[in-house]
């Protein structure tokens, strides 16, 4: 199938407009901003980790009136229950008879944040396993189609931290990306300050719906991908395997479990935005590599020798990025 120029280019012009006006609303994070992108165009959940107090949020509230999608805020505390996400029926009593209604949760909208989510219990992450990868919500006997396009926008922070918890691997495979929050630099905070300590307020205009993204994501799929640059990315997925005969002696040594296939899928969808945002209609090694990061740090599970001399999922990718030797 032969791809539309024309309509690539009008999806980047509309991705490059999106980011700018995102950028007026959050100071910095140009990659963060650059890969939320992505992974909605992608149809992906995301998890963005950092410390309290860089935005997060605030990106997530930024991104949600640029593109004009319903908005729904879920702040995940320990006493947390499925009920106050999904939602849950309810006794109505009419003139003639009582009956059950069901009161929807906050999980019904196009772009759920979910707010510090590992901060709750195992039994309330559970409520969210289904929409983020059916897209629909079932209570009783009954199953609720969630709207479309929906998204989970997750934050949570560093695992370290007092009051957290660990999310379940299942839930963890459901995110598309999972990106990490930096520090802002010295001029970046003094932007920040510029923006949350004055009268300076930033108003920010809508330059997508819901049906322009999902036209955007069918555009995107069209987008060659060749045999060898296929091959490739399920090289890289069979090398985070300490098992496999593709993974060097780091991953041996260091990794417990791999990346699953959803994986080669976070692969295939993020590097075919990585290739036409770089200006090319097919997608390349590189852009395999580029999205590689987000798309497997949170798949790749360490053992103990790995958490004991401090190594990190996004080592074990350099490295097994440098065994496959493609570039």
């Amino acid at each position: 199938m032969e791809i539309n120029k024309q309509l690539i280019e009008d999806t980047v012009e509309k991705i490059n407009k999106c980011e700018i006006e995102i950028s007026k609303g959050i100071i910095g994070q140009k990659d963060v901003i650059r890969k939320v992108l992505i992974g909605i165009l992608c149809g992906g959940n995301i998890l963005l980790e950092g410390v309290p107090g860089l935005g997060k949020t605030q990106l997530v509230k930024t991104i949600s009136k640029v593109l004009k999608l319903s908005f729904s805020r879920i702040q995940f505390t320990p006493d947390l229950m499925p009920a106050d996400v999904v939602g849950t029926n309810l006794i109505v009593k009419d003139k003639e008879e009582t009956k059950f209604k069901f009161e929807q949760g906050p999980v019904f909208a196009n772009l759920v944040l979910a707010d510090e989510i590992n901060r709750a219990t195992p039994k309330t992450q559970s409520a969210l396993l289904e929409a983020m990868q059916e897209k629909t919500v079932t209570v009783g006997r009954t199953t609720y189609n969630l709207p479309n396009p929906f998204m989970v926008l997750a934050t949570q922070n560093p695992i370290e931290m007092e009051g957290t918890y660990s999310l379940p691997e299942a839930q963890m495979d459901r995110f598309l990306f999972k990106l990490k929050v930096d520090f802002p630099s010295l001029n970046e905070l003094k932007d920040i300050m510029d923006i949350t300590v004055t009268n300076n307020n930033v108003d920010l205009k809508g330059m997508l719906t819901g049906e322009d993204i999902l036209a955007m994501r069918s555009i995107v799929r069209e987008v060659p991908m060749a045999e060898a640059v296929k091959e490739y990315a399920l090289k890289l997925i069979l090398a985070t395997h300490p098992e496999s005969e593709y993974s060097n002696d780091f991953v041996k040594k260091y990794v417990e479990v791999g990346a699953s296939p959803r994986g080669a899928q976070g692969l295939f969808n993020g590097s075919k935005v990585e290739a036409i945002l770089k200006g090319r209609l097919n997608v390349a090694f590189e852009d395999i590599n580029d999205i590689a990061y987000a798309v497997l740090r949170h798949r790749i599970f360490l053992n103990f020798e790995a958490v004991s001399e401090g190594i990190t999922t996004d080592m074990v990718i350099k490295e097994v990025i440098k065994s496959l030797k493609v570039i």
